[in-house]
């Protein structure tokens, strides 16, 4: 197989988001518009890719030396088109030798399975192959003009468009393949004479054709291109995306009654047998196993929940939260790495923060974990079968040994023995007839004041 680079065009502001968030790092499905698209070109089989950004440092240029190093980096400066943003990853295509796949930056939607057919064109002798797609409004994009043997001969604005030309429903997406060598040869020869002074890449499918090479173009669906120039884009795509796992998450046997209302994050992991009630947020890092169930409002982030277990409604799990087999963590109840026994119990009011819960525990309501000094956190652990009574403060760092108890109310400052009651409570006092003495002089009080001029 012909080897595979891939050259991703990050380097535009993104002025019409409006926003001081670079445009390819809003998230669609809790990812990053870029993150999506490197994913999408790793799963193509590239061996190289660079990714063009701006001049100085940015948020952008971080995410590509995290995720591919140094090397994949290259640099627009000053912007002067998209043929240009191409032409500054030449140096880092260095020593590389196959097809090189452009794409944009900014298409959370794009799969491997859209790209695939350009490479096949490849494959079939097709010199340079275009992804086109048929919009539902194609005010907006370039018409490919198809000559003999459907091939490409060049790409029209709208603006420039003949009523005829503007007929035609295939458009360019932005997105094309090329041998390397004939790539960069096409891009030497444009030039910037037009209104905005830029060097587009769509000149070179003219060259192309002057030269009487082999140009065709392959056809997916709009949704798969599409970018996200403005927030109302980025909802746009975020729906269809949703929609997507929702559906995806259904056919493999998770349950849930209004899945229009359960919202995923690109990792989800949801085994077959599980219940999602409504109202349901995934953020990033959550598993759920076999037979759980997910009740209704509970928002979940970075947690593994294990098979049986029942979490909501009205649930928060952040991230580090291990939900043991059959637990139940229950309405207004917050975990954050905490690891929870098989059968454990939380099942309302409860903040559960850095430590572990042994299996079968009980925790009272109204019980928090008091891990935090203002400086450092501490860890708290509540042994196998032990009982926390209602409004429990466990002041980390401490540990309720296996079978102890709390009494409700009390602040646990010192570690509990296995099988100990801890209680910490001033003595109760009571004075007799206290409250009628005091609501007969608080209505003397105000019967007083009325009766003043």
């Amino acid at each position: 197989m012909t080897a595979r680079a891939a050259v991703i065009l990050a380097a535009g502001q993104g002025t019409r988001m409006k926003s001081a968030l670079p445009k390819v790092l809003h998230k669609v499905g809790g990812r990053a518009l870029l993150d999506r698209v490197i994913d999408t070109v790793e799963a193509t089989g590239c061996e190289r890719i660079v990714v063009v950004v701006s001049a100085g440092p940015s948020a952008v240029r971080d995410l590509v030396v995290r995720r591919l190093g140094e090397e994949a980096v290259a640099v627009q400066d000053p912007p002067m088109g998209t043929g240009h943003a191409v032409m500054a990853a030449r140096n880092a295509l260095t020593g590389f030798e196959g097809d090189v796949l452009v794409t944009n930056g900014d298409c959370p939607l794009l799969s491997p399975v859209d790209l695939e057919p350009l490479f096949k064109l490849r494959s079939e002798g097709v010199d340079l192959a275009l992804l086109g797609f048929e919009p539902a409004e194609g005010l907006l994009y370039g018409r490919m003009i198809t000559g003999t043997e459907g091939t490409v001969s060049r790409i029209v604005e709208p603006k420039e468009a003949t009523p005829e030309e503007l007929a035609i429903k295939a458009c360019y997406a932005g997105m094309l393949c090329a041998k390397k060598d004939r790539l960069f040869g096409w891009l030497d020869k444009t030039t910037n004479k037009n209104a905005k002074g830029e060097y587009y890449l769509t000149e070179i499918v003219a060259l192309a054709a002057a030269e009487a090479v082999f140009t065709k173009a392959a056809i997916v669906p709009e949704s798969s291109v599409m970018g996200c120039d403005t927030p109302m884009q980025l909802s746009q795509a975020e729906r269809i995306y949703q929609d997507r796992r929702r559906a995806h998450f259904l056919a493999e046997g998770v349950a849930m009654m209004a899945p229009e209302t359960v919202h995923f994050s690109w990792d989800t992991e949801i085994a077959a047998g599980v219940t999602v009630e409504p109202f349901v947020v995934f953020a990033p890092g959550v598993s759920i196993a076999t037979g759980a169930v997910i009740r209704a409002f509970s928002h979940l982030e970075g947690a593994v929940v294990r098979s049986g277990a029942l979490i909501g409604p009205y649930a928060r799990l952040r991230p580090g939260a291990d939900i043991g087999e059959d637990a139940h963590i229950g309405n207004f109840v917050e975990v954050k790495k905490v690891t929870v026994g098989k059968g454990a119990k939380a099942n309302h009011l409860t903040y559960l923060g850095d430590g572990t819960v042994g299996a079968g525990a009980n925790i009272g309501a109204g019980t928090i974990f008091c891990n935090y000094d203002g400086f450092d956190k501490w860890e708290t652990h509540v042994g196998e079968g032990a009982f926390i009574g209602s409004n429990t403060a466990l002041v980390a760092p401490v540990t309720v040994g296996a079978g102890g108890f709390t009494g409700s109310g009390s602040v646990i400052t010192k570690d509990v023995a296995p099988d100990a009651l801890a209680l910490e409570r001033s003595k109760q006092l009571e004075s007799p007839g206290w409250a009628a003495r005091f609501r007969q002089r608080k209505q003397s009080e105000r019967a007083a004041k009325k009766a003043k001029p």
